[in-house]
């Protein structure tokens, strides 16, 4: 096999299926278990021995990676109101969904006892591979997004753990009592990873807080740092460094003695990459054919349709009963809980295993099992992406929890342009809420009925305190523009850099004196460049914001004939009720049927 070509094709066809995903607003995940198994028909998987040893302590590592990224993710900030929600959810859902799986399993899938209780375990798990980006498509607002995403990545680790205790006890090392043991080892285990997570963590704050690492080495330091974690925990105490990983980032996410952000970023990009390589490649390594279709029959079929309709549903009533979570979104909760990355490896792995026990009548009684095992697990996370990832966002729209494509606008700053622009755009009926720290302009936005915050719009409290449901898009219009950039640097994660503006500065003329690099601003706002203080000019003088519906008898080009050329053409609105923000770089392509606001000067009758 050529495996320089087979290595680049996997990460080519994985950022590919991102991209499509992306382009068609499709889960990413089922475009890439497809692509995985269509190249398992072209270049099966032929490693053997130390070969697979290898191939799955690299998926073991790159998890890791992955929890770890997830756990830097959360803020305990976040949850201050629904502590006690994700509490119950990571631990009495988890166990209800644990129990009903299998006895779903076993009941009506079929399976023996044994790999009943272990497939349950196993499908306890979510995880951010598919949590955050289903979040992301989504945008719920801020409590119920929040709750979603501590519950998929804390409960990522602990499905994990208790999947791996579940194996050991019932197929490899039931001696005496079952029980007592179990909870040992879990002991063990959550000890290993509570004490090994504290002494890194500090470690590793102290040699950032001391500056002993370099800016150009943090990235590889930490990377390397929690590998040695995680290897070393899984040596200490068996499957403990899935949880430890996730500690570990949990205790950088809520420190305020060193700044982490460039690390989430570079864990980020990362994450992207080993999901897109680790799909494709345990897809490759299934047997999928029609047999594979008959052994899995209309029993896994109904199977997968409980864990969905009857399981998840349970679980969350039972978990949120007696909290404050209005019925919307606990509705909201019963219809998220895709299976990702840590199902699909540890399936792969449990199988392995199973195959290498190839000694006694039970074993190979298992062994007869295993391969249903790993399509059913499969079969689980392709159901559950897809029917979630189409689903979800029609239902939070439905419940009142999100909005379609959302419209809304964050301002940065309240001066009197913005004000004005703000006050436009809310007539049309489009969202918005406005950030400045300064109490005369706040006061002014109150009295003119706009919503504002108290707040700098580059700290942690916009990011995480101020509900930004519906809010779709950022205009950074403060009167300095580093904190313009700042502003957009900050919210580039949230909307994307195409839904991030700033106001036009004053040109530089050389790179002395150039203010902030190109590359980090925000598109510049308005269909020419104009600065701040040019707009609060122009309002000063007179001008007036005018909405205008074009038509067959009046088009654009007689609104220039009436407003002339100096005419700043603001948003348009299109037939569909969607905003477009104008800049200077992209043609508006104005039609009838469509609404522009525009700054225009006073006209005489």
């Amino acid at each position: 096999m050529n495996y320089p070509l087979y290595l680049s094709g996997i990460l080519v066809l994985g950022i590919a299926a991102q991209w499509v995903a992306w382009r068609f607003r499709l889960p990413a995940i089922v475009l890439l278990l497809l692509f995985g198994v269509l190249l398992g028909k072209v270049a099966p998987a032929t490693a053997k021995g130390a070969d697979e040893d290898l191939f799955f302590s690299l998926v073991s590592l790159a998890v890791g990676i992955i929890l770890f990224e997830g756990g830097l993710s959360l803020n305990f900030r976040e949850i201050h109101e629904t502590r006690g929600t994700v509490f119950r959810l990571v631990t009495l859902g988890l166990i209800i969904t644990w129990l009903l799986t299998a006895w779903f399993a076993y009941s009506v899938a079929g399976f023996s006892v044994a790999l009943a209780l272990l497939l349950g375990a196993l499908l306890t798990v979510s995880g951010p591979t598919v949590v955050l980006p289903l979040l992301r498509h989504v945008q719920p607002v801020r409590r119920i997004g929040s709750l979603a995403k501590w519950e998929g990545i804390v409960n990522d680790p602990i499905g994990a753990v208790l999947a791996a205790l579940v194996f050991e006890v019932l197929l490899h090392k039931s001696h005496g009592d079952i029980t007592q043991e179990a909870l040992l080892s879990l002991a063990g285990t959550l000890f290993t990873a509570i004490v090994l997570s504290a002494i890194s963590g500090w470690l590793l704050l102290q040699m950032l807080r001391r500056y002993w690492v370099p800016d150009y080495l943090q990235n590889p330091v930490i990377l390397a740092w929690v590998l040695l974690v995680f290897a070393l925990s899984n040596t200490l105490r068996g499957e403990s460094g899935l949880i430890t990983v996730t500690l570990l980032g949990i205790i950088l996410a809520n420190q305020r003695t060193v700044a982490i952000r460039h690390i989430v970023e570079f864990k980020e990009n990362l994450r992207v990459l080993l999901i897109s390589t680790l799909f494709i490649v345990l897809a490759s390594r299934l047997k999928v054919d029609m047999e594979s279709i008959r052994i899995l029959g209309w029993r896994s079929v109904a199977f997968v349709a409980l864990l969905i309709f009857v399981v998840r549903p349970i679980s969350v009533i039972v978990a949120t009963f007696g909290s404050k979570l209005p019925w919307r979104e606990r509705a909201f909760l019963a219809w998220i809980h895709p299976r990702g990355i840590v199902a699909a490896a540890v399936s792969s792995f449990f199988v392995l295993e199973i195959a290498r026990a190839n000694e006694g009548a039970s074993a190979e009684s298992l062994l007869a099992e295993a391969h249903r095992f790993e399509l059913v697990t499969f079969l689980v996370i392709i159901a559950t992406v897809t029917i979630y990832g189409l689903t979800l966002a029609p239902l939070a729209r439905w419940l009142g929890l999100s909005g379609e494509n959302p419209q809304g606008i964050l301002f940065a700053g309240a001066s009197r342009a913005t004000r004005e622009l703000a006050m436009a755009l809310q007539q049309e009926g489009v969202p918005v809420l406005m950030v400045d720290t300064n109490p005369g302009h706040n006061s002014a936005a109150r009295m003119a009925g706009l919503p504002v915050a108290y707040a700098s719009i580059g700290s942690e409290y916009v990011q995480e305190q101020i509900d930004l449901g519906g809010i779709g898009r950022l205009l950074a219009m403060t009167p300095n523009d580093v904190v313009n950039t700042l502003a957009v640097m900050g919210m580039t994660e949230r909307f994307g850099r195409a839904e991030v503006y700033q106001v036009a500065t004053v040109e530089s003329s050389s790179e002395r004196t150039e203010r902030v690099g190109a590359y980090r601003r925000g598109r510049t706002l308005f269909d020419r460049p104009i600065t701040l203080d040019e707009l609060e000019s122009r309002f000063e003088d007179g001008a007036r914001i005018k909405s205008t519906s074009l038509s067959a008898d009046f088009t654009y080009d007689d609104f220039l004939a009436r407003y002339g050329e100096s005419a700043l053409v603001l948003f348009r609105i299109d037939e569909a009720g969607n905003l477009t923000v104008a800049t200077d770089e992209s043609d508006l392509a104005v039609r009838p049927g469509q609404k522009l606001i525009a700054l225009v000067d006073v006209v005489e009758a």
